[in-house]
């Protein structure tokens, strides 16, 4: 298992009302109804990646060598598809997490965060 997975999981899971889901097989991170982070379905091509949205930071995402776009159309949506390596800074991960987070939950939960 890729070192990152388990803590940005749990970080996920600990941000407000956040819980997780299995939708098409995959292992996601919702509040309310709305995914804010897919962590999709390690396999020997990807065994570990997630998939955020970055309405901020999705250039910075982008400019990486493992930030990509995640097809479907989600790019318009500012979704980026990250394949971290195992020393990408957790920190950094962390606030894209919260990013897309905020991007999709409610106003009366992002208040529940810590100002970035």
């Amino acid at each position: 298992m890729h070192p990152l997975a388990e803590p940005l999981l749990a970080y996920a899971l600990g941000l407000p009302e956040a819980f997780e889901d299995h939708p098409w097989g995959e292992n996601v991170a919702k509040v309310g109804k709305k995914v804010f982070v897919f962590f999709g379905q390690p396999d020997a091509e990807r065994p570990f990646g997630l998939t955020v949205k970055l309405p901020e930071s999705s250039e910075t995402a982008l400019s990486l060598p493992w930030g990509t776009s995640p097809g479907y159309g989600l790019d318009r949506g500012h979704w980026v598809w990250l394949t971290p390596p195992e020393d990408a800074p957790l920190d950094m991960l962390e606030e894209w997490i919260a990013e897309s987070y905020r991007a999709v939950a409610p106003k009366r939960l992002v208040q529940k965060l810590a100002p970035t």
